[in-house]
């Protein structure tokens, strides 16, 4: 069947191309534009909202409220993603539907007729579905946006309708289904299909204007809704849109009609519905709470906070759990204060304290909501934070760009070194100086990088004065915001600031990873506090990683390592050895050494060697960031024949010594004490000695499961009470 196209000249948005058709372009606006029900997902909610809706934040932390940030890694703002999605679901549906085709769910069959569909220029909706006792729901149509025909509306006398013609024209394509139980497993079937359509189909840069295809995300809704509040006219909410995701006019996903509905239905549902959004907040808070106080009673170390209003109502609530208080205890040397998310049905920041295990996983410490990003609130969340942990404060604090929670760090933790991680800043970078810079910004950012990593503050200062005058940056303000923050993210400032091996991407990733776990559909705050509960408990498991750790270079030191160190940690150790055998050492008079690469890749290390009290200290400061000794103090250990690494260069929190289970100290009689202590040695003993060799650790995997299995089920089978029961509780914090 023929195609026709549209004319999408500057002048003619709306229609076909006249000349082409030689017919009205109202006739073509109509069957584009009309069919729009404000029942489609992109609309906001007509009602209270079902869900809650988890979004990152994207005020920018320069203060102008007309600016806002993009996280390029993030799938909901970025259109890149969204049509490389598209057509990547539009390249499996090539096959046309066929009589006897099988589908697991219904939902699978209409998104492969739907990929189908628009791949073809035509859309689909669902028809009719029949229900039975046995099987619930059995068949489903669906059909052609065409098909069937409008029902005849009688106009109301006196009063003036417009006269709209329906999209539909009896068109009899199709797609239906039947579902059967074979062993016990539903399938969907292909009944019927027709791909036999009584109108032109659309062509491939069109059939995305079609009402099914058109959405605004939940990002693009807030930017919108931002926007027109500082009373932006439509027109130019599209074009700023455009300008902001770099793409072509006409390109964005949704029309300028869709953003006009948009924004009147919001304005219209918050009108009917904000006292009623009101109460459901009250009531959730009120739930949440009552929650907490539930909880407490159930668990006397579990641990919460809560703020009021001036109206006597819940403002700001924090809570851990007393495996986070435990696991504090031991790896509350570095966290990370992560506030990049907030509740769009409950308009409410979420915090979360994590931190970092000697496994290298992200733990959880606690979490909090607050209602707004003043000093206050956030000088209460870290008050709240140090009260739960007993008083004591963090090495180091890594955060988002913030300048409220940067006064409130300075004035609550005025000890504590605060550190703007690099991965907080990089999507900034990019969303605010790649459309400014255009064909520059490459070099920008390969400047700006360098500059991050230099070592001395002197030409930190220089090479940034250097770098602002090249790219014309002099007047602008995010980089005199990231200039202003230089002390806290710039590693010629932070060099030697504890950090765990937390400033990492990999390290990111898996707290978005945590995070999303979180994030999951939730009804209510009560919901939400329960999923808290549940990904914390998962993630403070004890972890005990049974993996065998293969020596590469021979050398005693790196086998004294491997029976002292974490299969994390020991990576590191034997990765800094491994480069250590690539430098050459050169003793100074003073006893000091400079490090150097053969190969002169980096510049010169000053190591000093302080032989009566067994101590190094090397200008790159590694040991003091991450706890692990660098390539260049190890390479003046290997030259002073060290056979073993002083045990002050083994952190504990590093060490894989640390026991399945702690416990605090009231939680267990004193009489139980020898046997939880025997306990632990038994099992340090045995993951130490498994760790030798291959065949030990095999056998340990083995047969471990085997024997532990043994004794569950004897213990089982014993009775459940004999009068004397134990009063104690464990508490996991690994």
């Amino acid at each position: 069947m023929s195609r026709f196209n549209y004319c999408f000249n500057s002048c003619c948005l709306k229609g076909l191309c006249c000349q082409r058709l030689g017919v009205s372009r109202i006739s073509l606006t109509f069957i584009l534009l009309t069919h729009i029900s404000i029942s489609n997902s992109f609309y906001i909610m007509t009602s209270v909202p079902s869900k809650i809706i988890w979004i990152r934040r994207q005020q920018c932390p320069c203060g102008d409220w007309k600016c806002y940030v993009t996280y390029g890694d993030a799938e909901e703002t970025s259109i890149a993603s969204q049509l490389v999605k598209t057509e990547s679901l539009q390249s499996k549906a090539t096959v046309a539907p066929y009589v006897g085709m099988v589908f697991k769910t219904d939902d699978d069959a209409f998104e492969y007729y739907g990929n189908f569909a628009r791949k073809n220029g035509f859309s689909i909706r669902k028809e009719r579905s029949r229900l039975s006792p046995q099987l619930g729901i059995y068949k489903r149509d669906f059909v052609c946006y065409r098909s069937g025909f409008a029902p005849v509306r009688k106009k109301p006398c006196g009063e003036h309708h417009r006269d709209r013609k329906s999209v539909r024209c009896g068109c009899d394509a199709k797609m239906y289904l039947s579902k059967e139980v074979i062993d016990g497993v539903s399938q969907w079937f292909v009944v019927q299909f027709s791909n036999v359509h009584n109108h032109e189909l659309l062509e491939d840069d069109q059939v995305r204007l079609l009402p099914a295809y058109r959405k605004i995300h939940e990002s693009d809704q807030e930017r919108i809704l931002l926007l027109s509040k500082a009373g932006f006219p439509i027109h130019r909410i599209v074009k700023v849109l455009e300008l902001e995701k770099g793409i072509q006019g006409g390109q964005l996903p949704f029309l300028e009609r869709d953003v006009r509905n948009f924004v009147q239905t919001r304005k219209k549902v918050v009108q009917e519905n904000d006292a009623l959004l009101n109460e459901k907040r009250e009531n959730d808070m009120m739930e949440l709470l009552e929650a907490c106080k539930a909880t407490k009673v159930a668990d006397q170390d579990f641990v919460y906070d809560f703020t009021v209003d001036e109206n006597d109502k819940a403002e700001n609530l924090a809570w851990s759990y007393a495996g986070s208080v435990n696991s504090y205890a031991m790896f509350g040397d570095v966290i990370y204060f992560d506030t990049t998310y907030r509740s769009i049905t409950y308009d409410m920041l979420f915090g979360a304290w994590t931190g970092i295990d000697n496994n290298g996983r992200p733990i959880f410490f606690g979490c909090v909501l607050l209602q707004d990003q003043t000093l206050r609130s956030f000088a209460w969340a870290l008050q709240t934070l140090i009260r739960f942990m007993k008083g004591r404060c963090p090495q180091t604090i890594l955060t988002d760009i913030n300048p409220g929670l940067r006064d409130a760090i300075r004035s609550e933790l005025p000890s504590t070194k605060h550190v703007i991680s690099i991965w907080n800043i990089q999507p900034k970078v990019s969303s605010w100086f790649c459309l400014e810079l255009g064909s520059q910004y490459a070099d920008f950012k390969s400047e700006f990088d360098a500059l991050y990593r230099l070592e001395s503050t002197e030409d930190f200062e220089r090479r940034w004065n250097q770098m602002v005058s090249i790219f014309g940056l002099g007047s602008d303000k995010h980089i005199a915001l990231l200039y202003s923050l230089r002390a806290s993210w710039a590693l010629s400032y932070v060099r030697g600031y504890f950090l765990a091996r937390m400033a990492t991407i990999a390290y990111s990733k898996s707290v978005d990873a945590f995070l999303k776990g979180i994030f999951s559909a939730q009804s209510c705050l009560r919901s939400f506090f329960e999923q808290v509960g549940f990904e914390a408990n998962i993630q403070n498991q004890p972890h005990q990683e049974l993996q065998y750790m293969h020596l590469k270079t021979c050398l005693p030191i790196e086998e004294h390592a491997r029976q002292i160190l974490t299969p994390f940690s020991f990576n590191a150790v034997q990765q800094e050895l491994i480069l250590s055998l690539q430098y050459a050492a050169s003793e100074m008079a003073n006893g000091s050494y400079l490090v150097r690469h053969f190969r002169k890749i980096d510049g010169e290390s000053l190591v000093i060697w302080i032989p009566e009290d067994e101590q190094i200290h090397c200008s790159c400061k590694e040991f003091e960031s991450s706890g692990i000794l660098c390539r260049h103090a190890l390479r003046v250990f290997i030259d002073k024949n060290y056979f073993q690494l002083p045990e002050k260069y083994f952190l504990s929190r590093w060490r894989r010594e640390c026991p399945l289970m702690f416990y605090d100290d009231h939680s267990i009689h004193d009489n139980d004490d020898e046997w939880f202590q025997e306990f632990q040695s038994l099992t340090e003993a045995l993951f130490k000695e498994s760790s030798i060799t291959r065949e030990r650790s095999d056998y340990i995997r083995r047969e471990l499961a085997k024997e532990l299995t043994r004794l569950l089920n004897e213990v089982r089978n014993m009775p459940d009470s004999d009068g004397a029961p134990m009063d104690f509780t464990l508490s996991p914090t690994g």
